[in-house]
């Protein structure tokens, strides 16, 4: 049975708003509130996504990564120093314009 979008809206500015709330009270992003809050935002906003394209076919525009499996994935070796910019770099750019 399909969510209703209204009801995952509804539940999604709830989890909103206790997140809020959480990062608001405890300052960090590691107490259990905090903890507790983001996780059901997330499930939240999942809901949400999934109501709104089984019942339209529309996805919304964001979407929710895995903080631990980014930190695995990126490694210092996936870089090289020609990945980075420099300020002389900048400056060149800006005369060619």
């Amino acid at each position: 049975m399909a969510t209703d979008p209204r009801a995952a809206f509804d539940r999604l500015v709830a989890a909103l708003e206790a997140h809020l709330g959480a990062v608001a009270r405890d300052r960090t992003d590691d107490t259990p509130a905090v903890v507790a809050a983001t996780s059901t935002l997330i499930d939240a906003f999942e809901t949400y996504d999934e109501a709104i394209y089984d019942a339209y076919g529309v996805d919304t525009p964001f979407v929710v990564y895995d903080d631990t499996e980014d930190d695995e994935e990126i490694e210092e070796e996936d870089f090289s120093d020609d990945d980075l910019e420099t300020p002389e770099d900048d400056d060149l750019e800006d005369d060619e314009v």
